[in-house]
């Protein structure tokens, strides 16, 4: 059933990087029933409140933002909370949106679902055909289980669901902590109080070498917009009328010393920038082939750099 500016539209993760741009795009467009909760208000992971929750919104449709995240730091210290969070949210979720039979629901999966090495650009067929990336396989493994609960929907009980896998994602709302962030944000907060304390020299980790693939969070979250408005039928027929999987990249990849020497300049950072290579790289090359969502119309705007700018005024 085609989404309305009247329909029912649980954004699970509103509060988090791709779920509050997402949630100021919906305003935008004038929805009127966004159903949101705090984590405060209701926790995922708890199966009783989520199936009371969806009970009492009488809900349409879902969009699972929601998620445990953190970059390569934080992915090896706490794997653990990385696996269980994740598989009791979207399991949570999923298994209520089968109950409440929700008209269309979108799982925000990620790249790092792809294995460590493959041909590229990465095609949505290259999943689970080899071993994944060490450092964020917790994190992985549980997204490898919600697109897989999601694909069994599907099959079984024609449930309308699609998983999305974006690429990289930064923006203003991300988290900017040094130790627990990705790489960007990570960047953007060291270079910051470099330049405040006057720092002869920053330290970031690996070699610099890996190349990365960004977008930017207002771009994903059109991608987003731009499915949950599309047909079923179109949507499938690009996924050559199997399980709807969809990549969401840019093509604006740039190896790691490069986006540190552009946030570096932007930043205004006068000191030095030194890799500590005892810190892993993680996958080498991670750049994704978005043909099946550029074939259904849709293509990002924002460049890095521009992306970039935006974020780094928002924090100086």
């Amino acid at each position: 059933m085609k989404v309305s500016l009247n329909s029912k539209i649980f954004l699970a993760g509103h509060n988090g990087l791709v779920g509050s741009a997402l949630y100021r795009l919906l305003k935008k467009k004038n929805f009127k029933n966004i159903i949101t909760a705090s984590r405060k208000k209701l926790d995922l992971r708890d199966f009783n409140k989520v199936k009371k929750f969806f009970s009492n919104n009488k809900i349409d449709f879902v969009i699972n933002c929601a998620a445990r995240v953190g970059g390569i730091n934080a992915n090896n210290s706490f794997p653990a909370d990385f696996i269980l969070d994740n598989l009791a949210i979207q399991n949570n979720i999923l298994t209520n949106c089968r109950r409440y039979k929700i008209k269309r629901t979108i799982f925000l999966g990620s790249s790092c679902v792809y294995p460590k090495k493959n041909k590229i650009p990465i095609k949505e067929d290259y999943l689970l055909t080899g071993k994944l990336e060490k450092t964020n396989q917790a994190y992985a493994i549980a997204k490898i289980a919600g697109i897989k609960a999601c694909e069994s929907l599907f099959l079984q009980d024609k449930m309308d669901l699609v998983c999305l896998m974006p690429t990289n994602v930064y923006g203003i709302n991300d988290n900017f902590d040094k130790n627990s962030s990705h790489v960007v944000p990570g960047m953007i907060a060291k270079f910051i109080e470099g330049r405040r304390k006057n720092k002869k020299k920053i330290e970031l980790w690996g070699t610099g070498k890996p190349i990365r693939e960004f977008i930017f969070e207002d771009d994903l979250a059109e991608a987003i917009y731009f499915i949950l408005t599309s047909t079923q039928k179109k949507i499938i027929k690009v996924c050559n009328n199997q399980f709807p999987l969809i990549n969401i990249g840019t093509k604006d990849s740039i190896t790691i010393k490069n986006l540190a020497n552009k946030i570096k300049k932007i930043v205004n950072f006068k000191g030095k920038i030194v890799f500590n290579d005892s810190y892993p790289d993680g996958t080498f090359i991670k750049n994704l082939d978005s043909s099946r969502i550029r074939r259904l119309g849709w293509k990002p705007k924002i460049r890095l750099e521009e992306g970039l700018r935006t974020v780094i005024k928002s924090k100086l």
